[in-house]
Formats: C-alpha cells, structure tokens, sequence
C-alpha cells in the first residue's frame, strides 16, 4: 500500500516541522477563495490555482488522530522520557544501568526527527546519561531538556522541582 503524498515530502517531514510550520510552507503565497494569487498587483494569477487544492483547510478542526508534527512528538517523548527517570531505581543494579544507556543511545537514532535525533546524540558523546541512581538520571535529563529549551527559546525549568514535576505531584496538592 502506497502512503499518500504529502506537501512536505520534498522539504521537511512531519516529525520535524510543526503544524504552523507546515501551514507557512505550504501557504507561500496569498490566496483568495478561488485561488488566486491576491499578493500581487493586477489581475489573479491563476497558475496557483494548482496549489489552492493542495493546501490544508485551516478553517476547520485539525484532528486529533493525525501523524504527531514535531512539537506534539517533542513534549510526548520528554513526557516519556521524564517519567522514565522518574521511575528509574534510587539503587539500580548494574544491568538496569547498562540497559537506561543503551536505551539513550537507541532513542538517539531512531528518534523520527532526525536533526533532533543528531543532536541528541551529540549531546550524549559530551555528556552521557548519570544513571547511578533515581535523583542523576532525572537531573541529568532535566539538564538536557533545559539545554533544548534554551535552542528552541522556551523558558528553563528548575531542576530543583523535577520530581515534584514527574513523580509526586505538586506539593500544593493540585495532582491528588
């Protein structure tokens, strides 16, 4: 079975654009209700015509049940990852250590984005994951999800608060 063409297939791929991202690249030119170019002076050019029928309708819901853009996929695997750590063992025996590397390491190759997936596995080669115990796995993590935070410029989060964050619950007691 052939997968359906996607307007992304020769630029980037869904697991790393977002859903705004796809709109802006798929949405180049201005159009009107029938298609035609508006963003220009004089008459309609009509040869956009062709790529009005390839665009996304923004006007109605976007699914719920679509392939994960690259922000949906990048908060569920810090979800999975975090809580992961969250559940690591304070003592972990040499096997559980071995096999938390290992599965950093696989995870950095076959993470769907694959600029993400390199530079997670960059940042692995300069830091590789503490998994001595429950507390370095899940501070080690913190630390590189704040890392990308910076890149992407969203807000750091405080390391200190981790636990509270993905195991416990908020000590105001707002998870119970």
């Amino acid at each position: 079975m052939n997968r359906r063409p996607s307007l992304l297939d020769n630029e980037q791929c869904r697991s790393c654009s977002s859903f705004s991202d796809y709109i802006k690249a798929t949405k180049k030119k201005k159009l009107d209700e029938n298609g035609n170019n508006v963003s220009g002076a004089g008459a309609p050019d009509n040869s956009t015509q062709e790529n009005a029928e390839k665009l996304p309708d923004i006007s109605k819901p976007r699914r719920t049940d679509c392939p994960l853009d690259k922000d949906e996929l990048g908060n569920k695997s810090w979800g999975l990852l975090h809580s992961m750590a969250a559940k690591y063992p304070e003592k972990p025996s040499q096997v559980q250590k071995c096999d938390m590397k290992t599965f950093f390491n696989v995870f950095a190759k076959f993470y769907p984005c694959q600029h993400c997936a390199e530079d997670l596995r960059e940042e692995i080669k300069i830091d590789p994951p503490k998994v001595e115990s429950q507390e370095q796995l899940s501070q080690w993590l913190c630390r590189l999800h704040n890392k990308v935070n910076v890149k992407v410029g969203k807000e750091v989060f405080d390391c200190s608060k981790v636990n509270e964050r993905w195991r416990d619950g908020w000590l105001d007691g707002s998870c119970d």
